[in-house]
């Protein structure tokens, strides 16, 4: 219950600044409260939602990832040239493709967590080398342009033309990030597994006494990241229409500043979905506003660690040991 009264808090508390934000943003600027931009804040989200929500389970399970960006990257290349050697395909294709290669990548990093006693940052601080470094002696940072039509060509949802003539859209990524989203809620909040996954995260060695397969839980959780991984690398060539190899370099932190901020504890066992997309608006509408206002990109960069410094610090010491004095005159009460 009290893991439940304090992610509800943070979901408020992230919505009440969500519309703090938005109301400066809109007095201090004419083009944020645009349906234009709006919706390009959607479509431009669709990605590092769909990475968040495959991190929060990792994050759940208790461990942590940063490899993910980079082996999306991968998969990428990997996809191109699979649907380059079949003549095409389609999206049902593709996105098995990409899929299966990024749940490849979340099983190899959950064979070393798991079978060599390895924790987890470590493992995936090495493969973040790895991938990349693969990717970039193997390319030559060579980017891929001759991808398939339906890969390319933009699948509109729905489109607005403003008064001025300007068209504002939305499009298919981010019909593809609520599936993503629908499907992680689901697996957390309405299995079995995901209750197991929380248990494990919470108390890994309950767990383990309990009787819940420890090795699946961890190939599950980033297996699952692997996947979200490898659909959301998909989406980014889709949107921007070409495979760069480093365009994906660094959403990691980016990423894992929003899950944090949306709930999920760094020691497993708490987030929410809703928590997690919070989070990752959160920091897409800060760095929208400070493009909006001239602000430089470095102070964005500055924003990002102080929010994983201050998640870290909240996971390890708790809102009621930096506020004792609160916490005793509750007690007293």
């Amino acid at each position: 219950m009290r893991k439940l009264i304090n992610s509800n808090a943070t979901e408020v508390a992230l919505i009440g600044v969500l519309l703090l934000i938005g109301i400066f943003l809109s007095l201090s600027t004419d083009r944020f409260l645009t349906l234009g931009n709006v919706f390009d804040l959607l479509n431009t989200s669709a990605v590092n939602i769909i990475f968040a929500v495959g991190l929060l389970v990792v994050l759940i399970a208790g461990g942590i990832d940063i490899s993910f960006a980079v082996a999306a990257s991968v998969v990428q290349y990997i996809t191109a040239l699979a649907l380059g050697a079949i003549g095409g395909g389609n999206w049902a294709i593709g996105l098995i493709i990409a899929g299966s290669v990024g749940i490849l990548f979340g099983a190899f990093n959950a064979f070393f967590i798991h079978y060599f006693r390895i924790i987890s940052i470590v493992v995936t601080i090495a493969t973040f080398n790895i991938y990349f470094g693969m990717l970039m002696f193997l390319t030559g940072g060579v980017s891929i342009y001759d991808l398939p039509d339906w890969l390319v060509t933009p699948v509109i949802l729905f489109e607005h033309q403003a008064a001025n003539g300007s068209w504002s859209e939305i499009t298919l990524p981010s019909l593809i990030m609520v599936g993503c989203v629908l499907a992680t809620w689901l697996l957390i909040t309405r299995t079995t597994t995901g209750r197991q996954i929380i248990a494990f995260g919470d108390n890994p060695e309950g767990a383990r006494r309990f009787g819940i397969n420890i090795a699946a839980m961890q190939f599950i959780a980033f297996g699952w990241l692997g996947l979200m991984s490898g659909i959301a690398g998909l989406v980014q060539a889709h949107y921007v229409q070409e495979v760069v190899p480093n365009a994906l370099y660094g959403r990691e932190l980016d990423v894992l500043a929003a899950v944090v901020l949306g709930g999920a504890r760094l020691g497993g066992g708490r987030g929410t979905v809703l928590g997690c997309v919070l989070g990752v608006l959160l920091i897409s509408v800060t760095q929208n506003g400070l493009n909006l206002l001239g602000v430089s990109p470095y102070a964005f960069k500055m924003i990002i660690g102080a929010i994983i410094l201050a998640a870290i610090t909240l996971s390890n010491t708790g809102l009621e040991r930096l506020l004792p004095v609160f916490a005793n005159k509750g007690e007293a009460k």
